[in-house]
């Protein structure tokens, strides 16, 4: 469609948006005109909460778990199939909810006003919403509007447009209304097109909309992105390899001890499928789920308190094995402002701030500065319009208390010879005192060819080849530095009239002002704070390769022996070449979306957890495409907000570092509280195999364990997954993704500590065996669950208990005491000790014995612990 509209003549653009006429809504003009749609991007199919529940499911521990279910209801176990239903559905709830509060924190997000859009319509100039703007619309543009749609030019009047929401350019493009050939379309030519997400900086313009929506080029990268596969966390990987794993070997178990109990001791099937059935739900961590979701859930609002929203739950502990961020520049690490620095003006380069008013040549330069630009800042609000080259010379002048409006209506502007690209040059005519005067900014090259004369304290005195070369040796140090240079000079003119391009000529040359969009302090310390932590930031930037690397300089990024490729040379390198040089590149200048993608890949093939920063639809690839995308909540696109698994509020990236903090001690709780869960989970599996070789009886009924996983087990996990973030998290490494959450040391500390809790529950099974098999389970099955619940104290970290300190984290001793009070209701309360098969002969004589057996594991390891610290010199 957007050919269609290249083909145009403007007069006949301007007959075109009698498609679309006055006081028709926008979905009535889409249906006349054919456009189906609203002028936004395809947030793509969302899942119902249906959809959602059910998904929680899937999992092949909860199909295990839906067999014991209908085993326990042969058997006629309604008290046990009750529960186990109860539970897998409390766990999907759960789930649904965490999953929805999620979707809706992003929503409160994307909550932020869309723009209006002014239009053309029968003649009859309206505002608009930007979702009812369509192709054939005529949109009216001045400094300060968003574009809303892809548009032809059809009139300009010196607009300069900023794109870095799809280049990544900080610097404004200049536009035209000039018609272009096809050859100059295919070549990149659109200097006569505006684009959806761009803002205007300067000017104002008539343009014809040409695309909307997905069609736009913003709708192409957002199509990128939509193509783009995104990977599991680390979590997310080991655990479904783990639940992978533990079913096989539950199935093979519970096989085995089905046929053992039918071949050895004679037992009955359903007798049997009972013992299978107390053996499956004794090793089914059916908590974890929850558990991992609820810890999950506490650190992203933990985080939401810092400032860093997170969308997807299990990217939160994503964040402590990141080793590399990838981060754009322009207002992530950089203010996206331009601010005044260095001034070269008679003879003497200096700061900004040390410019001197009562010297005439300095005076003069800040006074062309002023005059020859359009920005304006409202020292009330603090907002600034305009371009944001001409913003810093505004800036500039407030720091010596010049008021531009107040200088602009001192010197009214008599004329105009407006920027254009090619000239490279802008002049503003004015009475200076009775004199008509030119003043001219603009690229240093041009206009100091152009200049006769250059200024100094004692008056013009001519310009000599070694003059030019001695400002054109300060312009290449200050652009080295990174610095944008603008050169300023002036002519006066025989008489009051409107200036000619061919005034521009033999100027007396002023001097320079150079600028540079800074970076944001926080993020120098934040980068420092990331390589502390073993993390490599890199700098990915459409700037120019000069600019971005003198950024990288200041920010601690780029360093001694490090390098800077630009998109061209990246295009040149093989996959091959790029993971050989990987390592020493800092800097990606002039990339593409499809560069970021490259550079993201080329680090995971390297098996680094990556993170991409940015705020433009440009980076919204890559922000999908990494392990962690970061989007900035305020000057973020929609498109770059969708995309990531986390949003800064603050744009800060400093937020980022303490994210990563909170994500290692969230995995360290995590990590902790599968330790307990499992090790707790493998005590009841040794006690039911001891049981099934030795011909006992079944020592827990399957209502017992699943009380234990479900009640008293959750709540000290949750404690766990509350214990505050342990000093020195950040001077950690990241951690290894490749290595498993399960690993050996894990593994050893689990099935030891549950072998010692079997011990002393079948102790407790064998003073009760001595009466009844009755009063046998139920004294195995109280003990089991009271030495959990003291299990929980030496689960919330390496470190002793006495080095924790109890009044660290509350939340354990609440977890232990509630756990307490729900094993003596199932005890002692009536209604309950029928539900829970409690034995008629216990007798609260029994809790003495239970009480201190149960404590006896918790005393061994935290001795361990406690001559472990001593060795460690703590």
């Amino acid at each position: 469609m957007a050919e269609a509209y290249y083909r145009k003549t403007p007069q006949q653009a301007l007959e075109a948006q009698k498609a679309a006429p006055a006081g028709l809504s926008g979905e009535e003009v889409r249906r006349r005109t054919g456009q189906y749609g609203p002028n936004k991007l395809s947030e793509g199919k969302q899942k119902s909460v249906s959809q959602i529940f059910f998904e929680q499911f899937k999992d092949l521990l909860v199909v295990i778990l839906l067999i014991a279910a209908v085993i326990s209801a042969l058997s006629e176990n309604v008290e046990s199939t009750i529960v186990i239903f109860a539970v897998l559905v409390l766990n999907a709830i759960l789930g649904t909810a965490q999953y929805v509060k999620a979707e809706k924190s992003l929503e409160s997000l994307k909550a932020m006003s869309a723009p209006s859009a002014k239009v053309l319509r029968g003649g009859v100039r309206l505002e608009i919403p930007s979702a009812d703007v369509v192709p054939g619309d005529i949109v009216l543009l001045e400094a300060g509007d968003m574009v809303v749609a892809d548009g032809r030019i059809l009139e300009n009047f010196s607009l300069k447009v900023n794109e870095s929401s799809l280049t990544g350019e900080s610097e404004g493009v200049d536009k035209t209304a000039e018609a272009i050939t096809a050859e100059q379309v295919a070549l990149g030519d659109q200097k006569n097109m505006v684009f959806s997400g761009s803002l205007v900086t300067y000017g104002r313009a008539t343009v014809l909309v040409t695309a909307t929506g997905m069609e736009t080029e913003l709708g192409k990268i957002a199509a990128l992105m939509n193509q783009t596969q995104q990977r599991k966390t680390p979590l997310q990987e080991s655990l479904d390899k783990f639940s992978a794993k533990l079913a096989t070997v539950i199935m093979i178990i519970c096989a085995a001890v089905f046929l053992l109990s039918i071949f050895r001791t004679g037992m009955g099937v359903l007798d049997s499928l009972m013992f299978a059935v107390a053996l499956a739900v004794a090793a089914i961590p059916e908590a974890l789920s929850s558990i991992v979701t609820i810890v999950l859930a506490m650190g992203t609002q933990k985080m939401a308190r810092q400032n860093a929203i997170i969308k997807d739950l299990k990217a939160v502990e994503s964040l402590g094995s990141v080793s590399v961020i990838c981060s754009d520049k322009t207002g992530t690490l950089t203010q996206n402002k331009m601010t005044p620095q260095k001034v070269y003006a008679d003879g003497s380069l200096l700061e900004g701030d040390d410019l001197n008013l009562v010297n005439d040549v300095q005076r003069l330069l800040l006074k062309a500065a002023l005059l020859a630009s359009d920005a304006t800042n409202n020292q009330q609000t603090g907002a600034s319009i305009g371009d944001p080259t001409e913003v810093a010379l505004v800036q500039l002048g407030e720091k010596f208390g010049v008021d531009e409006e107040a200088y602009r209506a001192q010197h009214p502007r008599l004329g105009e010879l407006a920027f254009d690209s090619d000239r490279k040059l802008m002049s503003t005519l004015h009475d200076i005192d009775g004199v008509p005067t030119l003043f001219t900014k603009g690229a240093i090259d041009v206009l100091l060819q152009r200049s006769n004369y250059l200024l100094t304290r004692e008056g013009p005195v001519e310009m000599t080849p070694e003059r030019r070369e001695a400002i054109s040796r300060i312009n290449m140090e200050l652009s080295m530095e990174g610095l944008r240079v603008l050169s300023f000079g002036y002519k006066e003119l025989p008489g009051f009239r409107p200036p000619a391009l061919s005034d521009e000529d033999g100027f007396t040359f002023i001097g320079l002002i150079s600028m540079i969009d800074p970076p944001r302090p926080e993020a120098i310390q934040a980068v420092s704070d990331a390589r502390e932590g073993g993390i490599r930031t890199i700098m990915i930037t459409g700037d120019h390769k000069v600019t971005a690397s003198a950024i990288a300089k200041q920010l601690g990024i780029f360093r001694e022996g490090d390098e800077a490729v630009s998109g061209v040379e990246l295009d040149n390198m093989t996959d091959a070449d790029l993971d050989q040089r990987l390592a020493g590149i800092s800097v990606y200048a002039r990339v593409s979306p499809e560069h970021k993608i490259r550079i993201v890949n080329a680090w995971q093939r390297r098996g680094s957890i990556v993170s991409m920063t940015g705020d433009g639809v440009n980076d919204a690839p890559a922000l999908k495409k990494a392990d962690i995308g970061v989007a900035m909540g305020i000057t973020g696109t929609e498109v770059s907000k969708d995309a990531a698994s986390m949003i800064l509020a603050d744009d800060n990236f400093a937020t980022i570092v303490k994210a990563v903090v909170n994500g290692r001690s969230v995995y360290a709780n995590i990590k902790n509280a599968i330790q307990f869960l499992l090790s707790g989970n493998a005590a009841g599996i040794f006690c039911v195999l001891y049981a099934s070789l030795l011909a006992l009886p079944v020592p827990f009924q399957p209502v017992h364990l699943l009380f234990i996983n479900l009640l008293t087990d959750s709540l000290p996990a949750i404690a766990i997954g509350m214990e505050p973030a342990r000093k020195g998290l950040l001077r950690q490494k990241p951690r290894d993704p490749k290595e498993p959450i399960l690993n050996k040391s894990l593994l050893s500390r689990i099935g030891a500590q549950g072998l010692l809790i079997a011990v002393v529950t079948m102790i407790a099974f064998y003073l009760g065996y001595q009466e009844s098999a009755a009063l046998a389970s139920t004294m195995a099955f109280a003990t089991l669950t009271l030495a959990r619940l003291f299990h929980g104290f030496n689960c919330r970290g390496d470190e002793s208990v006495f080095r924790l300190k109890l009044s660290t984290n509350l939340y354990s001793i609440l977890a232990f005491c509630a756990g307490v009070v729900l094993l003596l209701a199932v005890l002692f309360i009536p209604g309950l000790k029928s539900l829970f098969l409690v034995a008629a002969s216990f007798r609260p004589a029994n809790l003495g014995e239970i009480v201190l057996l149960a404590f006896l594991p918790t005393l061994v390891i935290q001795l361990v612990k406690v001559l472990c610290d001593l060795r460690r010199g703590k």
